[in-house]
């Protein structure tokens, strides 16, 4: 990097709903050349204004190539995408002489113990990290956002929502508060972040870079509670609360049946230990509160929750999923 800038930044998953976003609002700043990675043979459509690099991801030196020159590597990918291919990107980043990189987070608190002792896909998040530092090459920037508010809210199993019955089940008494974010303030939150200079300008020492190197950032759209959603839900729909039935599980005991579900076959059941253990009463997912967070420090905006929870509701009517 000639500047004290990131000019030049690489992105795998472009094309996807958290990796559009990010592209989206990197290319609004006017400040990033952005440079989707994408395998040979996909077809996926991109975000107008990015480069494109195709990679064979059986083939190092294709991942390599498309990075040489790059100043960051963003790396947003599906829990279905290959265990290894992180890995390939984190080390050909390292050979390429990528500066910067935001690894694959995205989600609640994976610095936090407890959670990763009961979730292991939140304990397997420090691979990658540990695998940047020992290379020695790169600093990472791991972004932690809670789960996606539009995405979660639409599945039943999720935030406990069942749209199409007017059912909710609340954790406890539905007043634990955690935190959850929005795709765009996501997208907003990396593009404040990589237009920081890499070192202090002027007398603001903290206001760069270095000041997040190989640090978890915590950001947020919502800290809310189940009770909350429901509130907002409500006003979206023009239901009243009596028009819901509401049930209540206890956070652990929850847990502990899905766990048992998972041992029996039942897939879904690894969603709901994951999310019914940000619900616990122990904070594990109000980072907001444990660890606070960069969201004024980035400029982030407040968002409307109502805005958000339509767009969670509409979702909701079709496959949630997709």
């Amino acid at each position: 990097m000639s500047t004290n800038h990131i000019t030049k930044v690489a992105i795998v998953g472009a094309g996807g709903r958290s990796g559009g976003a990010m592209t989206a609002e990197l290319l609004k700043t006017g400040k990033h050349t952005v440079t989707a990675i994408t395998r040979q043979d996909s077809t996926s459509p991109l975000p107008e204004g990015v480069k494109v690099a195709k990679v064979n991801y059986d083939d190092q030196s294709t991942l390599v190539d498309a990075l040489k020159g790059q100043d960051a590597l963003i790396i947003t990918m599906g829990t279905q995408a290959p265990a290894d291919t992180q890995l390939k990107l984190i080390r050909a980043a390292a050979e390429a002489g990528v500066k910067w990189i935001c690894p694959n987070e995205w989600g609640p608190d994976s610095a936090n113990p407890d959670l990763c002792k009961d979730v292991s896909l939140f304990a397997h998040a420090s691979g990658p990290r540990d695998e940047i530092k020992k290379l020695g090459k790169s600093s990472y920037l791991a972004v932690v956002c809670g789960f996606w508010y539009e995405w979660s809210l639409a599945i039943t199993d999720s935030y406990g929502f069942d749209f199409a019955n007017k059912t909710v089940t609340f954790f406890d008494d539905g007043e634990t508060k955690t935190n959850t974010s929005t795709w765009p303030q996501v997208g907003r939150a990396v593009a404040g972040l990589l237009s920081l200079p890499i070192t202090a300008e002027g007398g603001d020492q903290e206001r760069c870079l270095d000041h997040f190197r190989d640090q978890m950032v915590y950001i947020s759209s919502f800290t809310v509670s189940q009770h909350d959603m429901l509130a907002s839900v409500l006003r979206v729909s023009g239901d009243k609360e009596s028009d819901w039935t509401i049930k209540k599980e206890g956070a652990e005991e929850r847990y502990k049946a899905a766990a048992e579900a998972m041992k029996k076959g039942d897939r879904l059941a690894y969603v709901r230990t994951m999310y019914t253990r940000v619900f616990y009463a122990d904070d594990s997912g109000n980072y907001g509160k444990t660890k606070g967070l960069a969201n004024e420090f980035l400029g982030l905006p407040e968002e409307n929750i109502d805005e958000a929870t339509k767009i969670a509701m509409d979702r909701a009517k079709g496959n949630p999923y997709a």
